[in-house]
């Protein structure tokens, strides 16, 4: 692909994980995978089973341009109702996709019977498949979106897998950079015209302001996200300028090692 998307969004689908009665791990996964690739997660959702709030949330998405990883709901119970959704939102006819019977014949034997396995391949009309290294049961994908179990030990290689085969034009590892300062003493409206002038300068960068309180100890961490080139043109005046506040600083390690 040569065109590039708004961003990349994670979905995320259970009753189980609103109650509290699992905790999510799609999120800190996906992460890792587009930081070690050097892409930005942009945004998530987490919604419940209802078949209306599904849809609506992937008609939302479908229109976005956003390429959007979904986490549950695929299986072949009555509360996997994701594939449904996703061919609603589409207006389009679920199908049985041929190579999607194929694999469940191999992994099952033949014939596959019209029962619940096969409900697992019957997918939105022009989907694609998304292998399944855990058990074979592929997942799908259509719109720039990619549907994969809830099971984070079968959506983890496969999201792997989606970004390896789909968006390698995309990944260049060296393309962001993050740095840090600490900042005791100081609270967020100490520096709130440093850094509307800062945004103004280098308006290119991503500029964050996390205050922090312990006891009656404020502090602020100050970071940049950007290019290397322009996060290490700019660190230094960042610095120079919390210090002209009158403020000591810090670096901050991003990468903590144990």
């Amino acid at each position: 692909m040569s065109d590039t998307p708004r961003g990349f969004g994670l979905i995320v689908i259970g009753d189980e994980l609103l109650s509290g009665k699992r905790e999510d791990k799609h999120f800190p996964h996906l992460l890792g995978l587009l930081r070690e690739r050097g892409l930005e997660l942009n945004w998530v959702r987490f919604i419940s089973d209802e078949a209306s709030r599904i849809e609506q949330t992937l008609r939302e998405t479908f229109a976005s341009g956003d390429v959007v990883f979904s986490c549950g709901g695929i299986g072949a119970t009555p509360d996997d109702r994701t594939r449904q959704c996703a061919a609603a939102a589409l207006n389009r006819d679920l199908v049985y996709h041929p190579e999607g019977v194929a694999i469940l014949e191999a992994r099952f034997g033949k014939p596959v019977e019209p029962d619940h396995r096969l409900q697992m391949v019957c997918f939105p009309e022009g989907a694609a498949l998304i292998p399944n290294p855990v058990n074979q049961v592929p997942g799908f994908s259509v719109e720039r979106h990619y549907f994969m179990p809830g099971f984070p030990s079968m959506a983890g290689p496969m999201m792997e897998w989606v970004l390896d085969h789909h968006y390698t034009d995309w990944q260049d590892s060296a393309r962001l950079s993050e740095r840090a300062i600490k900042v005791d003493g100081a609270r967020e409206s100490d520096v709130i015209p440093l850094l509307e002038d800062f945004e103004k300068a280098h308006p290119s960068l991503r500029l964050s302001c996390l205050p922090s309180l312990r006891g009656e100890a404020f502090a602020l961490e100050l970071g940049l996200r950007g290019s290397p080139a322009e996060v290490g043109a700019a660190m230094p005046q960042l610095c120079e300028q919390v210090q002209d506040l009158g403020f000591a600083w810090q670096p901050v390690d991003l990468n903590p090692t144990e």
